[in-house]
């Protein structure tokens, strides 16, 4: 069971890449308007309006099932299950994205406080942050809200929460 899951993982990863070109360059453009009506409310507020869910309360925060998270509004393949951490900020925090042609950074100077926002290059969604306090390699943490996500599985095993 565990190889063909493995194969499987090689599958999805390997077509996520093969598709890359079309992935990056396909740019969704829509009216507030028409993304009301294929996002909640919720998902609204994040992902449209670059609000943040409250910490702790988020579906993918501890979830540890294996797979691509992707944008909840467009799809893009955003992370892979295998950055994933326990950051213990309340998010789902991962330390790279699948690609750096998947999410677009920028600054992001309200709150009084400057920071880098992370954003669906496809659609323009607000994901969450990215901060400098990440585990190796690379030391970053991608802090995304969970209301920007979906996980599309590649592995049927499932634990309810990170190891701490």
């Amino acid at each position: 069971m565990k190889i063909a899951a493995f194969f499987l993982s090689v599958l999805l990863f390997n077509s996520l890449f093969a598709q890359e070109a079309t992935i990056k360059t396909e740019k969704i453009i829509k009216s507030d308007k028409e993304w009301q009506t294929c996002l909640s409310p919720e998902q609204f507020r994040v992902l449209r309006e670059k609000g943040t869910e409250q910490a702790f309360t988020g579906k993918y925060y501890k979830t540890t099932d294996k797979g691509v998270y992707t944008c909840a509004a467009c799809g893009n393949p955003l992370f892979s299950s295998d950055t994933k951490y326990d950051s213990g900020s309340g998010w789902p925090s991962f330390w790279e994205p699948i690609s750096n042609k998947t999410v677009n950074e920028q600054k992001d100077k309200s709150l009084s406080m400057e920071r880098t926002e992370v954003l669906c290059s496809v659609c323009g969604s607000h994901l969450g942050h990215v901060f400098n306090d990440g585990p190796a390699p690379t030391n970053l943490r991608y802090c995304i809200n969970s209301l920007a996500l979906k996980l599309v599985k590649t592995d049927t095993t499932k634990t309810d929460s990170l190891k701490e």
